[in-house]
């Protein structure tokens, strides 16, 4: 496993770091660790973000078959609005 070594961090950036970790009993490197995982995407969470915009994109633009038995929110607001 690779090693990271990170020089001149700002003293207030490491005592938040430092207050993390405590406050989630890990170690500083473990708590490093976790925050890249959450915030920097590896090349297979990037394609499954790409594959899951695709989908929603195709969804969005799905028109509903037929209209309903019941009518949609804006017919009733406007016939609400008519009264």
């Amino acid at each position: 496993m690779p090693t990271l070594y990170v020089e001149n961090v700002p003293e207030e950036l490491y005592e938040a770091l430092r207050a993390r970790a405590r406050a989630s009993r890990k170690s500083i490197a473990a708590e490093v660790i976790d925050l890249l995982q959450q915030n920097v995407p590896t090349a297979a969470e990037l394609a499954r973000r790409k594959q899951l915009l695709k989908l929603a994109t195709k969804i969005s633009g799905l028109q509903p078959e037929s209209p309903g038995p019941s009518p949609s929110a804006e017919e009733m607001l406007r016939e609400d609005r008519g009264r």
